[in-house]
């Protein structure tokens, strides 16, 4: 997605040529890219037999989208429990914790 947010429209061809050596198959970006517009991110223009494919979900729109599945998937819609998993498994200090709480705090304030 990054390619279509920071390039705009392209074509698989052009997708591949940013990748270094060894560079995807043809047919595996494709399949991805493919996915990627079934699941709502991109669409296509039709250019005689080809496609150019573009974003059609801004950046951040993407980031909450995928935040929110994780923590539905993994989480079960708690996120109490994302935090109480961070803070079990990644060592957050106290520091951290508060600089976090202060920061929802703010948040809030603004709304």
């Amino acid at each position: 997605m990054g390619f279509f947010w920071q390039k705009g429209p392209l074509f698989v061809k052009e997708i591949l040529a940013f990748y270094d050596e060894p560079k995807p198959h043809f047919n595996t970006l494709s399949t991805i890219v493919r996915g990627l517009e079934e699941k709502g991110y991109l669409n296509h223009e039709t250019f005689g037999n080809t496609y150019r494919y573009y974003a059609v979900i801004a950046e951040d729109e993407f980031h909450k989208g995928t935040l929110k599945n994780v923590i539905s998937k993994y989480f079960n819609n708690s996120y109490l429990n994302v935090v109480s998993s961070l803070v079990q498994e990644e060592d957050i200090s106290l520091k951290e914790l508060k600089e976090l709480i202060a920061e929802v705090e703010k948040s809030n304030t603004k709304k």
